[in-house]
């Protein structure tokens, strides 16, 4: 195995015509449709830059920006943003086409964190990322943030080190009512 690849060895792209079974109850595409697209793209590209299987170890905030019809193109892209040691963020952008209008609209992004795993579901090392340009450094910087926002943010949270006293104030103006022990 490789030592270093590029975001552009591991890239995947897949389009898929949205059928009538993919619809909500509202007649637009099933928010839950779409997440599964997007696991396994993201399984797809984790996979072709470790060589290995892989596994979702967690989603970073999928934000639906524009709802997507039943007979619209679904373009999904995904690339390597940041490797780890045994872990790889995975870029995933979505987008659709109105086939009559050639129309494309960016719907959602979000990042998987995905795991490259043995035969036994023992962590394996994985290549690390070959940065070739200054959007692969963004993505990689704004990755690593997010990485350590989100242990800062949990470890701030842990029952043990929460203090009620300090949250009292952020909690003002809120639709909240406090009726605390």
């Amino acid at each position: 195995m490789r030592k270093f690849k590029t975001a552009e060895e591991s890239k995947v792209s897949i389009t898929e015509l949205m059928l009538p079974s993919h619809s909500n109850f509202g007649g637009k595409v099933h928010g839950g449709y779409i997440l599964n697209l997007m696991d396994q793209i993201a399984f797809a590209c984790a996979s072709r830059h470790s060589q290995c299987y892989c596994v979702t170890a967690s989603v970073n905030r999928v934000d639906f920006l524009n709802p997507i019809d039943v007979g619209e193109l679904v373009t999904l892209k995904a690339s390597i943003n940041y490797t780890g040691k045994t872990s790889m963020v995975v870029g995933v952008r979505v987008e659709s086409e109105n086939i009559q209008t050639g129309e494309i609209l960016h719907c959602n992004s979000s990042y998987f964190t995905m795991v490259a795993k043995d035969h036994n579901g023992n962590n394996v090392e994985i290549p690390g990322l070959v940065v070739t340009d200054k959007t692969g450094l963004r993505r990689f910087a704004r990755s690593k943030e997010r990485k350590l926002s989100a242990f800062d943010r949990d470890s701030k949270y842990k029952s043990e080190k929460f203090k009620v006293n300090e949250y009292l104030d952020f909690l003002d103006g809120e639709n909240v009512s406090l009726d605390l022990d």
